[in-house]
């Protein structure tokens, strides 16, 4: 299947957005979310991903990334998002305090095929300076608009934390 947009250029920052099928609100639950945030630094330790803003919502995340020379970022982000699936919709599965269980694996598996991920990573390259400050003050701001928190800097999932001087879950890459 083809998508309208594409990563050409393996090692350019680009601008991604990975949303849950049927858009279901998994990240409300922090240990599913924090399954993202390990597989994030696994991937940069691993796998050659730097990561220079994110924010992971209830039902999508976004990052500012690219990869290393010698890593293909099309390659981590496929890889990144089979691990993800499967290791969420596993804690799912395990989870005895999951009120949601059965709904979600309903709709996030299909005859033992995992659907977690929607299609396609969306991806936008970066390419100036004020492209890439717009993109970063949209991530920090999703969860202020959405009404979780009332400043940037409160959100646990975001790299707004390292951008306002506090250590935040995910070493960052200086955008150059």
């Amino acid at each position: 299947m083809g998508f309208a947009y594409k990563i050409t250029d393996q090692q350019a920052v680009h601008f991604i957005t990975c949303t849950v099928a049927q858009w279901i609100d998994v990240f409300t639950r922090s240990e599913y979310a924090d399954i993202v945030v390990n597989s994030i630094k696994f991937c940069q330790e691993k796998k050659g991903l730097c990561i220079f803003g994110w924010v992971i919502m209830s039902n999508h995340l976004h990052i500012i990334c690219s990869c290393q020379q010698g890593f293909e970022l099309s390659d981590t982000l496929r890889d990144f998002k089979k691990f993800t699936s499967t290791a969420v919709v596993s804690a799912i599965e395990e989870n005895k305090r999951e009120s949601r269980k059965n709904w979600m694996l309903w709709l996030l598996k299909q005859k033992d095929e995992i659907l977690f991920w929607q299609p396609g990573n969306h991806p936008e390259e970066i390419r100036t300076r004020d492209f890439f400050r717009q993109k970063l003050d949209y991530i920090h701001n999703n969860p202020v608009r959405a009404g979780i928190v009332d400043k940037v800097e409160e959100y646990r999932f975001s790299s707004a934390r390292d951008f306002c001087g506090t250590k935040g879950l995910i070493q960052l890459t200086h955008f150059e």
